[in-house]
């Protein structure tokens, strides 16, 4: 078993595992957007804004008669903002339409923020929530109506925190009050509802949190698949627990998700970016999908609570808007940061991705930070390589005696095959010697691949020159031509026996095919494969420099 071979075994087997994800897509496609009338407002606010068709129904029946609701506020919208998130919140049911990552340009280069919720004609993805069963969000004449007393809320310098308070009271006497909290230079947003009951009757709510979005393909390619839809977490379920699962739209359209568990979290995802509802750990939550006309809904609904007369509570809630930030979704929730889904090699992944950051945080670039992890992986595989190299020369010299045996027995392959078995067993040779190495970069490749994929620190993320983004394709394609020429080299420096024309052809243009298919990987990606390419030829050189001394050499005679 040669190189060549490997090469080309490594070849087939990434191509396949890039087809498996495609033919995924291809047998589970995302449902074409329904055609429904169009129910935006002039102002342009989501469909959700003046109607209480997409609020859930309470778990438990309140069992009494609705109070009259003072529905008189006009609506508006006010804005609420830190250092890193600007949102804008309707005050029609008090949901926030709107959240710009400051952070995070939209375009590289360009001023304007990453919008992730956003309400547009067309297009809807904001966070909805409410209290139902008694509550405000439950009453048939619609949401409620909230009065603010300013426009804009904004985190003062030096302040560690901004806070807009949204003022609701009903005719019984029945007072809410939501609160919306920032903290400096965080992504989550603490949501409070403070009820105060004035009237003379027990008031049951019951607290719910929905991320409602327009129905739309996931998009990406053949190289660089993007999920987006909804996803949820069960780690405590009576019936089918997981730390952390997707929910397509198809599926939502399919059947609608219901699941009780202690904890848990619903989100959406959108490549580097989530948005999620995280409730309290203490309480069983129901999780819930729906779908209304185009638009569809993750969410859950916290136990119902009753106020009584007189008394005052407070329900909240957390809601996470922002980039998938894996330290700090896991102080904010628990197995949020699996929402960085790394896939079924995340065991391979994770420790790659903590390397990468330990060295980033060294040389403060993510381009050399790939580097070091190249030299640490093929340093850690140098033993398994040297043995590759090694069980090929073996291999290489018992060429000779293989062919006598095939001359002595002709086409009796079963003595043939016996008697190379006696052949490597006397010699000490591995057949499969040279494989393994090459089965083992392939899993490591591939949790690279998901590592780069899912890491929104490199996204916009410069190396050097013209490669000013590593999350996206060389634009010069430099980058993939030097990686076809390194895998040039490396098959002219290795001990090759094939004989076959037609195999040898193939194996020829192994790096065009190579060359080809990398144009279009994320440039990081392909910088880790060039360098791992370029640490290989001086691996092989120091080899079989110190073969040829033990007589085993690429130019050892046979």
């Amino acid at each position: 078993m040669e190189s060549q071979r490997n090469f080309l075994l490594f070849g087939l087997l990434f191509v396949s595992y890039l087809i498996f994800v495609a033919w995924t897509e291809f047998k589970n496609p995302q449902p074409e957007q329904p055609t429904v009338v169009a129910t935006q407002p002039a102002n342009n606010a989501p469909s959700s804004a003046n109607i209480s068709a997409d609020v859930p129904m309470a778990s438990v029946d309140a069992n009494q008669d609705m109070p009259v609701e003072s529905n008189s506020a006009s609506q508006k919208r006010i804005t609420l903002s830190n250092d890193t998130l600007k949102l804008v919140i309707d005050t029609v049911g008090g949901d926030i339409v709107e959240a710009d990552l400051l952070l995070y340009p939209e375009v590289q280069g360009e001023p304007a923020p990453f919008k992730l919720l956003k309400s547009e004609q067309g297009h809807v993805y904001i966070a909805q929530s409410g209290l139902i069963g008694q509550g405000p969000d439950s009453h048939p004449k619609g949401r409620p109506h909230y009065t603010t007393t300013q426009d804009a809320f904004i985190l003062s310098e030096g302040a560690d925190k901004v806070s807009a308070q949204l003022y609701f009271t009903t005719d019984t006497g029945i007072k809410y009050v939501k609160v919306f909290t920032l903290l400096k230079g965080k992504y989550e947003v603490d949501i409070d509802y403070q009820v105060i009951n004035n009237s003379d009757a027990p008031v049951n709510l019951q607290l719910y949190g929905q991320l409602k979005q327009t129905v739309q393909p996931s998009g990406g390619s053949l190289v660089m698949p993007v999920y987006r839809g909804g996803a949820y977490s069960a780690p405590l379920a009576a019936k089918n627990d997981t730390r952390y699962t997707k929910y397509k739209f198809d599926d939502m359209q399919e059947a609608n998700l219901a699941v009780e568990t202690k904890g848990g979290y619903v989100a959406m995802l959108e490549h580097y970016f989530v948005s999620a509802f995280i409730p309290s750990e203490e309480q069983t939550n129901e999780l819930y999908t729906r779908v209304y006309g185009a638009d569809a809904a993750i969410g859950y609904k916290a136990p119902l609570q009753t106020v009584a007369a007189g008394s005052e509570a407070t329900l909240s809630t957390k809601l996470w808007v922002g980039p998938k930030l894996q330290d700090e979704m896991a102080e904010v929730g628990t197995h949020l940061d699996l929402t960085v889904d790394y896939g079924w090699l995340w065991f391979i992944a994770q420790p790659l991705f903590q390397l990468l950051l330990f060295f980033q945080s060294i040389v403060g670039n993510w381009g050399m930070a790939i580097i070091l992890v190249t030299f640490s992986v093929k340093g850690v595989m140098y033993p398994l390589t040297k043995a590759q190299y090694t069980s090929m020369a073996k291999m290489r010299l018992l060429q000779p005696k293989i062919q006598q045996l095939r001359d002595r027995f002709g086409e009796d392959k079963q003595k043939v095959s016996q008697g190379m078995m006696e052949l490597y067993k006397k010699e000490k040779v591995n057949p499969l010697g040279g494989c393994l190495p090459i089965l083992l970069q392939m899993p490591i490749f591939i949790a690279l691949y998901w590592s780069l994929m899912e890491s929104v620190e490199l996204r916009h993320a410069p190396f050097f020159g013209w490669i000013t983004d590593l999350s996206v394709q060389d634009p010069y394609y430099v980058l993939p031509i030097l990686m076809g020429i390194s895998m040039f080299f490396i098959q002219k420096m290795s001990p090759t026996t094939v004989q076959d024309p037609m195999q040898a052809k193939i194996m020829q243009y192994m790096p065009v095919v190579f060359t080809a298919f990398f144009l279009f990987f994320p440039s990081g990606l392909v910088l880790y494969w060039l360098v791992s390419n370029l640490v290989t030829l001086l691996q092989q050189w120091l080899i079989f420099r110190e073969l040829d001394k033990k007589g085993l050499g690429k130019n050892a005679s046979a």
